[in-house]
């Protein structure tokens, strides 16, 4: 987790949404790492959930145009692969945004390097709220998710991987 000193500059940052999943903003999905303000420069690091997220350049072109709209006129966005993007990183309130959008938010903690990876023995329906669901692909709709299957309402649904 990342100790922030909420200035103007972060909370302008911060409610850049994702292009992805336009519900959730940067902070919700923990990819603003920081935010260094001294009078009109500010300096923004970023950790894609990826290192190749096609929506990396995306988010750093909102968060460039989003604090000069606001009057900062010395902006450097920059991408920070490490330590690597975990899903430990998203805010509750982004799991919750995640959940009512229908996309199931990751459950469970990252495992620490050098373990193994926990099987998902079921993920909750975010449509029904069931436990009897499948994985039908393990990459939906972007590579951070998995595509599910409810086998009691038949819906399917995203599930954000737990990375």
């Amino acid at each position: 987790m990342v100790t922030v000193t909420r200035t103007r500059a972060w909370d302008i940052a911060a409610a850049v949404a994702d292009p992805e999943i336009p519900v959730l903003t940067i902070e919700d999905l923990g990819v603003l790492r920081s935010v260094d303000e001294h009078g009109a420069r500010v300096r923004v690091a970023l950790t894609p959930t990826y290192s190749g997220c096609p929506a990396l350049d995306a988010i750093s072109a909102d968060v460039d145009a989003a604090l000069r709209d606001a009057g900062y006129t010395d902006v450097q966005v920059r991408t920070v692969l490490a330590p690597a993007w975990t899903t430990d990183w998203m805010t509750d309130a982004g799991k919750a945004k995640l959940a009512e959008f229908g996309i199931a938010p990751p459950n469970g903690r990252a495992p620490a390097r050098g373990t193994r990876v926990p099987m998902t023995l079921s993920v909750k329906c975010p449509q029904c709220g069931s436990l009897d669901t499948r994985e039908v692909s393990r990459y939906g709709s972007t590579s951070c998710k998995a595509l599910f299957e409810c086998r009691a309402c038949l819906e399917p649904f995203d599930f954000f991987k737990v990375l």
